[in-house]
């Protein structure tokens, strides 16, 4: 047991070492980060989301028996309505009142995944690459409303780990980002990462996923003629002549776009709360640009999608869409955050690496609030 243990240590130790070994990119100050699913996240809400699975269940390859080789193999997704059931069945007390699980919405992750290239096979199973932007996207086909819930790449949240051959190695409570890791770098390491999200949510529903690398940000942003934002903090990249400053007003060109989603100062605390932030504005800015281009050619969200499929990986059946979720309400009011705060974890070869740490009531509070419905 303690040399499982240690085995495990060592290979989850070792995915943190080359996350932070010294690059051009982190010389430059740009950790590597996904923050082109903002996009994505936009575009799927103008064109709207619908899975082959109508019962809002999983789509998840069934490993309990099986290697990652054997799961792979298959490449099929299949739906557990047991878990979905377990969740929806009987009243809920919270805080002296009895709500059920809203069975009106359907909720779908968004991954942004930290590589440059168009989507491939990983090298190994533990080099599938980090999901460093999470976001829920909350449907209500009832009510026509979305909601978004953000999560902090540095949630800590229990993973399943794999060695390099895909052994199954266990869970451990680390940062959600590097479930992603963990797999393929395709499906399997999506579904593995809807899985963390679930758990971390309660066992929640997922009715699906949507993954991109980051190579398409530039091309997505250009294809609506740039989005507009107040600039947050001060973003400078000189060599790829990117100089923002807080406060200023602009409309992001592509190469803009990719620093104001991606960069962050490593040296400093919690930057990476604050680039949240400005994924977060970003997606309003995006979406508000995004309907007005697609009312004035609606075959611009269609092709918006085929410059950037090579860079995506999902369970979502684009080909069966049948409507759009253009009306549907959505603001800033309906984005909410993963509560909680950023502490310092334990040193990895004498380096502390920031831990986001979820405050657990504020979060029942959040899951009851966007999930369920008070019984009548």
């Amino acid at each position: 047991m303690a040399a499982t243990m240690a085995a495990i240590m060592e290979i989850t130790e070792n995915i943190m070492r080359r996350m932070h070994e010294p690059s051009t990119k982190l010389h430059n100050a740009l950790y590597f980060m996904s923050g082109m699913m903002v996009v994505i996240l936009a575009l799927v809400i103008v064109v709207g989301v619908k899975t082959k699975a109508e019962n809002a269940g999983f789509h998840i390859a069934d490993d309990t028996e099986n290697s990652y080789e054997q799961q792979v193999a298959g490449q099929t997704d299949t739906t557990q309505d047991s878990g979905q059931e377990k969740w929806q069945e009987g009243v809920v007390a919270y805080q002296g009142k009895e709500y059920l699980y809203n069975t009106d919405i359907k909720t779908y992750l968004m991954m942004g995944v930290d590589i440059d290239g168009p989507v491939q096979q990983s090298s190994d199973y533990t080099q599938g690459g980090q999901s460093d932007a999470l976001f829920l996207l909350v449907v209500n086909n009832k009510t026509e409303q979305l909601q978004v819930i953000s999560i902090n790449r540095n949630t800590m949240a229990d993973i399943e780990l794999c060695d390099e051959e895909g052994i199954d190695m266990g869970p451990l409570k680390t940062q959600i980002c590097l479930q992603h890791a963990f797999g393929d770098g395709k499906r399997l390491s999506c579904s593995k990462t809807v899985d963390a999200v679930s758990g971390l949510f309660q066992n929640i529903p997922i009715s699906g996923y949507l993954a991109m690398n980051m190579g398409g940000i530039p091309q997505m942003n250009d294809a609506v003629g740039g989005v507009e934002v107040t600039v947050q903090q001060d973003i400078s990249f000189p060599k790829a002549g990117v100089n923002l400053k807080k406060g200023q007003k602009v409309t992001l060109n592509g190469t803009q776009a990719y620093y104001y989603l991606h960069g962050r100062d490593t040296e400093e605390y919690d930057s990476a709360t604050k680039r949240l932030q400005r994924e977060e504005q970003y997606i309003v800015a995006y979406m508000d640009k995004l309907k007005k281009v697609s009312t004035e050619n609606p075959d611009q969200v269609t092709e918006i999608y085929n410059s950037v499929s090579d860079y995506l990986v999902t369970s979502v059946d684009f080909t069966s869409m049948i409507e759009q979720l253009m009306n549907y309400g959505f603001s800033e009011d309906q984005m909410y955050t993963v509560p909680g705060k950023t502490v310092e974890g334990k040193p990895i070869d004498g380096k502390r690496y920031e831990e986001y740490h979820v405050d657990e009531d504020a979060m029942e509070e959040l899951i009851m609030k966007v999930f369920y419905t008070p019984v009548q």
